[in-house]
């Protein structure tokens, strides 16, 4: 069974959308011929803000593509927002359940489809206190290694000008603007799209934990260059690795204080700034990855 999809639906969300992101941002981008025009390719983002999934969409649907994201199931089950994302051929993820395997599947159709998958390698908003990129999930390169997929970098700079990142004791849309909404001024969105990441010297191999972490290095290195790019800054020597950071915070925090209330500050500490809108593919249990708070975003 192909992946579904309403052509109605689509042009619907263009016409609904195109003109507003225009209005609302200005753009500086580069690179948008190194988007595939046809073929199932992953596009792998750097992910700063709960406002850059529709930029980023409307970036790679003036590449020629529509954007198809990873969205939370729960999503699906929210009024027109279900005929929405249906409608548009977004992906459901099941998170904590036996179903959430159907995502790699669904994964796998619509990138045998032609789909342009939008994917954020993190698994969540950057917690790096300079917004560079973090060490990414192995998802991405499960799937384009198991697929053949291109994975097309990209780097995006300007989205948290928009929606700060700061943490928000309410989730979801309400919560996002208590963050603070700031469209005025008109704010430039920088989106840069890199040439499809080599994974050449992978393909063949067991896809082991040491294989997909090599080639999750590879995509995340390109991403982190391609920031570099766009802010004029060289990019720091080794990347933010958020759940070392809570580890070190949990025993530091056992030491001093064994108590529950001190796993209750750790789980406090942790829980995201922002969530992402899409989550990387699980893979089987052989290569637990950490979870990250996600949730899903359909522009795009």
């Amino acid at each position: 069974m192909g992946h579904g999809y309403s052509p109605a639906w689509r042009k619907l969300t263009i016409v609904i959308l195109r003109p507003l992101l225009h209005g609302l941002l200005r753009r500086d981008w580069r690179g948008r011929g190194n988007v595939p025009g046809t073929g199932g390719v992953i596009i792998a983002a750097n992910h700063i803000s709960e406002s850059d999934p529709l930029a980023l969409a409307h970036f790679v649907f003036e590449a020629g593509r529509y954007p198809v994201y990873l969205a939370k199931s729960t999503l699906f089950d929210v009024g027109i927002l279900r005929g929405v994302l249906r409608g548009t051929g977004q992906i459901p993820v099941h998170r904590d359940s036996a179903d959430a395997a159907n995502a790699l599947r669904d994964v796998e159709q619509a990138l045998l489809d032609g789909e342009c998958l939008m994917f954020y390698p993190e698994g969540s908003c950057t917690r790096d206190p300079e917004l560079w990129p973090m060490t990414g999930q192995t998802g991405v390169a499960r799937t384009a290694l198991k697929t053949g997929a291109k994975v097309v970098p990209v780097a995006n700079w300007g989205a948290h000008e928009l929606l700060p990142y700061k943490k928000a004791e309410q989730r979801g849309l309400a919560g996002s603007l208590k963050k603070g909404f700031h469209p005025f001024p008109r704010k430039t969105m920088k989106v840069i799209a890199g040439p499809p990441v080599d994974l050449s010297p992978y393909a063949g191999l067991p896809l082991t934990k040491e294989t997909l972490h090599a080639a999750t290095e590879d995509i995340m290195r390109e991403i982190t260059a391609l920031l570099g790019e766009l802010r004029g800054e060289e990019p720091p020597g080794r990347a933010f690795d958020h759940h070392k950071v809570l580890e070190e915070r949990r025993r530091a925090l056992a030491a001093e204080s064994p108590a529950p209330a001190a796993a209750e500050t750790v789980r406090a500490q942790a829980e995201p700034a922002c969530e992402p809108a899409a989550k990387p593919v699980p893979g089987p249990a052989s290569d637990p990855e950490p979870e990250a708070g996600a949730k899903g975003s359909a522009a795009s």
